[in-house]
């Protein structure tokens, strides 16, 4: 039965990752990943915060479901790839340094949040 809560999580957290991604790039006009960034970073302080949480189905159905669906390391890889073989070389390097720099302080302040919680 753990399967549905995971892919209940999913089916919420795939739809808002791409919502959210259009929403976000569409007001950029960059190729700079903003939408990429934006779910990755909220994903990460979601899954910090859920820390605080003790019920396994509250895990299973926001933790690995929801944010699973919602961040994508392989998006953000493919993307900062192209970014490179494009010619954006300084994007691709501050996609990386800033992903991985907000995305630890994004999960850094979720636990922090579930701490005072």
């Amino acid at each position: 039965m753990n399967w549905l809560f995971v892919a209940l999580g999913a089916a919420v957290g795939a739809p808002l990752r791409y919502l959210t991604d259009r929403a976000v790039q569409a007001r950029h006009d960059s190729v700079f990943p903003w939408g990429t960034l934006a779910v990755n970073v909220v994903g990460s302080f979601v899954l910090g915060l859920l820390t605080g949480v003790t019920s396994a189905q509250a895990q299973l159905l926001l933790g690995t479901g929801l944010c699973g669906a919602l961040t994508t390391y392989s998006t953000f890889s493919y993307e900062t790839l192209k970014l490179y073989e494009g010619g954006a070389k300084g994007y691709a390097v501050l996609n990386v340094a800033g992903s991985l720099t907000a995305g630890l302080g994004a999960v850094w302040l979720g636990t922090e949040a579930a701490g005072l919680l």
